[in-house]
């Protein structure tokens, strides 16, 4: 895990979050999950892990707003838990992999995961995830603390790390923007598409969250179709986002921030076809949108004669 703060200096530690706070019962942080999937082949090489961390560290830089970011890699040193080879240690590797994440991460990106596996047992290989979070670090790190110890199977371990980078230069930050942005430049000027963004997301998480989340569960279903006022005084939508369900406005939910993907679950809820819903962005009635469609019928993710 790397604390990472937009500063000169920032310091990180390898632990799982529950040992960051004594209560845990409430997160003081948000978390952005990010699976990196090591138990089924192919899985990311150590390589891949290590530019993966870099391309964090411009994102975390190039935010517009100065906020603290901790980057967490979490799993064992080295063990195997499968197989006659199973309560497989390295002790050994293991301080020669603390010696290199800190002095030649670079070294270990050379490395196959077959090597990871001879030197660290099958398991012991997910430890490129760590390489995730030493690539969000400067290329000069000091180690100010470490601990390891062998209870079991796998050995546990942590570390804390001095980070030693200035912050980037809006130069830097502008040129990293642009990059990032440079695929989709141009879209927004497409008549009539609206790109999901992260501000539309944002903005439409409420809704989208209650078709996803409510209107999945068939007695909710049952329920919005009886009473959908009682579904919108439970939920957390804002009054304006409750009138837009209502009055069943698709093209001004699409301008919302809602993705085509809920509104199309919508639909089967209350028995409108995808057409119908194709034509109502258009601003058409469905025999005019037909006019100019190449499949006249009438489909919906519901299916069967649950689409009027």
């Amino acid at each position: 895990m790397s604390f990472f703060q937009k500063k000169p200096l920032d310091h990180g530690c390898f632990s799982p979050l529950s040992m960051m706070w004594e209560d845990i019962s409430e997160w003081p942080c948000a978390i952005v999950p990010l699976q990196v999937g090591v138990l089924q082949f192919p899985i990311p090489f150590a390589r891949r892990c290590y530019k993966l961390g870099k391309s964090l560290r411009k994102a975390i830089e190039s935010y517009e707003e100065e906020i603290s970011v901790a980057v967490v890699a979490t799993d064992g040193v080295s063990h195997q838990v499968h197989g006659e080879r199973c309560e497989f240690n390295n002790t050994e590797w293991d301080m020669k992999f603390f010696d290199l994440i800190e002095n030649d991460p670079v070294k270990l990106t050379d490395m196959t995961i077959a090597e990871y596996a001879t030197l660290s047992g099958m398991e012991g290989s997910e430890i490129i995830m760590w390489l995730v979070m030493q690539g969000t670090l400067s290329a000069s790190v000091r180690m100010t603390h470490k601990s390891y110890y062998l209870p079991s199977m796998t050995g546990i371990a942590t570390a804390i790390f001095e980070h030693r980078a200035e912050p980037f230069t809006q130069r830097e930050k502008q040129n990293h923007l642009n990059h990032m942005n440079h695929q989709l430049k141009g879209a927004e000027k497409l008549e009539g598409t609206y790109p999901y963004t992260l501000e539309h997301r944002h903005k439409g998480f409420r809704i989208n969250k209650f078709f996803l989340h409510r209107l999945t569960v068939p007695e909710l279903r049952k329920r919005f179709l009886e009473d959908e006022e009682s579904l919108f005084a439970e939920s957390d939508l804002t009054e304006e986002e409750c009138d837009l369900i209502r009055r069943r406005d698709w093209r001004a939910m699409i301008h919302y921030g809602t993705t085509f993907f809920v509104l199309k679950k919508l639909g089967a809820v209350v028995g409108v076809s995808n057409p119908h819903i194709y034509a109502a962005m258009r601003g058409e009635t469905l025999e005019d949108f037909q006019k100019t469609s190449y499949v006249n019928v009438q489909y919906s993710v519901a299916g069967g004669e649950k689409t009027k």
